[in-house]
């Protein structure tokens, strides 16, 4: 087990393609670190600088404190588990496991042993004579991490391993993840573009942007107050909704684009005039009775009901949204119809107010 420490990381292809731009992560022994991002934000590149599969620009990578920039793959001591399993197909579940440990000249018990450890720990001690074929997509998986469990390393590294399952397998197979790294208590980098993964699984959640570490900290700490535009509308579901509007005369709220005032409380509200967006999770919305006390009004064009929750969809009857819909998630109990108004309040502290030109937090 051991530190991974990555220090003003970039990555630039051909001098001039800047796929990584100057990350810094502390990521303490034992934590489970999660990348989360769009294709294209750098979150699988800077996985592979760390495993030694790609080269270094300028910065530093440490794991246990030793800067490893010059190390190959082999010398670092990670472990990596991929989204294609990687399996040999013609070797059984035992000899993939053991593969990598026959080659560094294990003696033949200590194999065995880890082995039948990693097996049992998996539930795959039943399956270790069959081959690949002969297995599902989530044991197939469990495979893999066994043959990166029974080396050991300082740090596992996943490259979205869940992405080739269906969904209930997915879900299964990331309790099964999350209880295993902490029993196991070995430092793991893992990437996704799954924000259910990168939020159900993550001690430390960064969330990627154009190359970029927009935002680093907790899970619940960037759900409840994230940084900018772009963290707000990615982590979530649905997508908070976004509303331009303007800072009002003190103790008067915000002016929406259409004219209508929300006053969201307990919020810092910005100078009169200042050009900003208010943003609201859906969830964040409150069903109210009288529209005296409602800070929006939304006319329903889309429903969705979904057993325990129902989303209405729509637009504010005043106000400009930035997002091209208004979504707000209310109780399955509550009956909801298209070209409905429903008056809606922002639950209390519960409002984001950012920086119309810049995207970020005020």
């Amino acid at each position: 087990m051991a530190t991974v420490d990555l220090k003003d990381v970039r990555k630039v292809y051909g001098g001039r393609i800047e796929a990584v731009k100057g990350v810094s992560i502390a990521i303490p022994d034992g934590s489970m670190c999660v990348l989360v991002g769009p294709s294209g934000c750098g979150k699988s590149t800077l996985l592979r600088m760390i495993a030694g599969l790609e080269e270094i620009t300028e910065g530093t990578v440490s794991i246990g404190g030793e800067v490893v920039n010059k190390k190959g793959p082999a010398e670092r001591d990670i472990a990596m588990v991929f989204q294609n399993y990687a399996l040999y197909p013609h070797m059984k579940v035992y000899d993939n496991m053991a593969y990598g440990l026959r080659n560094r000249g294990m003696a033949r018990d200590e194999i065995d042993r880890r082995v039948r450890e990693a097996a049992a720990t998996l539930g795959l001690a039943e399956f270790l004579e069959r081959k690949p074929r002969e297995l599902s997509g989530g044991q197939r998986q469990r495979v893999a991490m066994g043959r990166a469990i029974v080396r050991s390393p300082k740090a596992f590294l996943f490259d979205e391993p869940l992405s080739n399952l269906d969904a209930k397998l997915r879900g299964q197979m990331r309790i099964e993840i999350k209880n295993l790294q902490k029993s196991l208590g070995v430092t793991s980098v893992y990437v996704t573009h799954d924000q259910v993964e990168a939020m159900t699984l993550a001690d430390t959640l960064v969330v990627m942007n154009q190359g970029l570490a927009e935002q680093i900290d907790t899970p619940m700490a960037i759900y409840e107050r994230p940084a900018s535009v772009f963290v707000a509308g990615f982590i979530g579901s649905p997508a908070m909704n976004l509303l331009a509007a303007t800072g009002g005369e003190p103790g008067k709220g915000l002016k929406l684009a259409g004219g209508a005032v929300v006053k969201p409380r307990d919020t810092v509200l910005p100078e009169a005039g200042r050009e900003v967006l208010l943003g609201v999770r859906p969830e964040h919305m409150t069903l109210v009775s009288d529209r005296n006390n409602a800070d929006i009004e939304l006319k329903v064009t889309a429903v969705e009901t979904l057993g325990a929750d129902t989303l209405a969809h729509g637009h504010p009857v005043a106000g400009d949204l930035r997002s091209g819909e208004l979504i707000a998630r209310l109780p399955g109990s509550v009956h909801v119809a298209d070209d409905d108004v429903l008056p809606l309040a922002i639950q209390p502290g519960m409002a984001h107010i950012f920086d119309a030109a810049s995207g970020r937090r005020i």
